[in-house]
């Protein structure tokens, strides 16, 4: 079995509310606030940073549309688009799910909708050969989930059929779009519940 990661949310820490909220202390108070602002600030992964994403704009340019759409300070703006890689920490309850699963001989692939710059950064910052056989950023190869052509083009990188391939990610579009794809999937809301998952599916040991 192929086992297929989400980043954001899944891997590496991506909270937007409390990370708006860290940021921009003057324009939030509570993480309800910070979840508001956030629906505003990456529109659901759609819109301008649905574009960004999919590497089919660059960061100033996202900078400067979401600044004119929503009226926000150019410098806020760009702050917030600055911080997101650094904002991107590993989760270690994940990383260690992910190291027993190489120990139980399953190969690991990752699909994440991720700007090219912040690709380039996790790429850099942390050992995504040493977790991973291969995997697509969205940024990189100009589609995005839950579109069910980065879907195909993951098919052929991994080189499996799609009942081979199992993902695991938080948002349920995704999954849902793997599921219509004959993939197997599951919603991502922890690393310990994702682990009895697996255990359940007989991937993994109790």
């Amino acid at each position: 079995m192929k086992i297929v990661f989400d980043f954001g949310g899944v891997l590496f820490r991506w909270h937007p509310a409390s990370f708006l909220a860290r940021l921009w202390p003057h324009r939030v108070e509570t993480l309800e606030q910070g979840a508001q602002l956030a629906a505003r600030f990456f529109q659901n992964y759609g819109g301008d940073w649905g574009l960004f994403d999919q590497g089919l704009i660059g960061a100033d340019e996202v900078v400067r549309r979401i600044a004119a759409r929503t009226g926000w300070p150019l410098g806020d703006v760009a702050a917030v688009v600055r911080a997101v890689p650094d904002e991107l920490m590993p989760i270690p309850a994940t990383v260690v799910l992910i190291r027993d699963l190489r120990a139980a001989g399953h190969t690991l692939h990752f699909l994440s909708n991720m700007p090219e710059p912040f690709a380039d950064h996790l790429s850099q910052a942390y050992p995504l050969a040493e977790w991973f056989e291969s995997g697509l950023f969205s940024g990189r190869v100009k589609q995005i989930k839950p579109g069910a052509e980065i879907f195909a083009m993951a098919e052929r990188r991994f080189e499996a059929r799609p009942q081979e391939l199992i993902f695991l990610d938080d948002h349920p579009a995704n999954v849902d779009a793997a599921l219509a794809r004959d993939w197997q999937a599951f919603l991502f809301t922890d690393a310990a519940s994702a682990r009895r998952e697996l255990v359940s599916r007989r991937l993994l040991n109790a």
